[in-house]
């Protein structure tokens, strides 16, 4: 994961005078929800609230009030504006160009020092409760799977008994060297999604045995084919006290098996939209800040 956090701060920075974009209300189908936002400065943007003509006229308005840019037609929007202010009342229609069919109320805001600090505030509290992924194995798989997870708004831990194997991380994901990663699993706070991938398949058994027997998992899943989950299956119910309940929230073959094509990137892709499912499918069950911090 890119640290929100670090990037607001160093826009904010280095932008000059910013104006603040956000999605104050929504009606009907839109691009993002209320409470979606981008900064705007005279030269560069930060975030966004959907793309499309509903956010060049939120720039264009933006620019504006930061004293450049040219005025939105009459016709397009219902604006009204104060010194430090504005708000956008716009129709998702044919109009503008977008065919959402919804509608969006747009407040924009000249940043001052107390917005900046909500601001940082804000995403320092999403940044805290973003779920968190465990990645066992860090191998040609692992380490593809680690690349396009390190782009999403989850906290990657790669976990790995070789140091080699951890070299070639994207520097934004945290990294473990444990000769026991199944240690790892107990340590992992609650709602966690875990992938296991290791170069050990016994290795792997043990990993998942301690990730199923937890009851608070967000997703379990491991590589392998049809062969090695039913040897799994056997070990699991025999020799490692499991219950068929437990077992039943196993993911293997992890990114499904529709898709014929066993190369890393492919996997890795399959298997990042699976977990990022699995993540957001909770998250719509937890307190809305959790659920904030996925939406971020």
């Amino acid at each position: 994961m890119n640290s929100k956090v670090q990037s607001l701060k160093a826009f904010l920075g280095q932008a000059g005078r910013v104006a603040l974009v956000e999605v104050a209300a929504t009606k009907g189908s839109t691009p993002r929800e209320a409470g979606a936002f981008m900064l705007v400065s005279t030269s560069a943007i930060f975030g966004t609230i959907g793309g499309g003509q509903l956010e060049y006229m939120a720039i264009d308005k933006a620019r504006q009030m930061l004293g450049r840019g040219t005025r939105s037609s009459a016709n397009e929007a219902r604006i009204e504006v104060d010194e430090v202010c504005a708000t956008l009342d716009v129709p998702l229609g044919p109009e503008i160009g977008q065919c959402c069919g919804g509608r969006v109320e747009v407040s924009i805001r000249l940043v001052d020092g107390t917005i900046e600090e909500k601001l940082i505030a804000d995403a320092k509290s999403e940044e805290a409760h973003l779920p968190h992924v465990y990645l066992f194995g860090g191998g040609h798989v692992g380490q593809a799977l680690a690349a396009s997870l390190a782009l999403l708004p989850v906290h990657v831990v790669v976990v790995e008994t070789r140091s080699e194997a951890l070299e070639a991380m994207p520097e934004t994901v945290q990294t473990r060297l444990t000769p026991m990663p199944e240690a790892v699993v107990r340590e992992a706070p609650p709602g966690s999604a875990f992938a296991i991938l290791t170069h050990d398949h016994a290795l792997d058994f043990l990993i998942v045995a301690e990730a199923l027997k937890r009851g608070d998992t967000a997703y379990v899943g491991m590589i392998g084919s049809k062969t090695k989950k039913a040897t799994f299956r056997n070990w699991f119910l025999k020799s490692a006290e499991g219950s068929e309940a437990q077992l039943d929230r196993l993911i293997s073959p992890i990114g499904g098996s529709i898709v014929k094509d066993k190369r890393p990137p492919v996997i890795a892709a399959l298997a990042a939209a699976e977990i990022m499912t699995a993540l957001v499918s909770r998250a719509s069950d937890a307190p809305a800040g959790a659920e904030k911090a996925m939406a971020g």
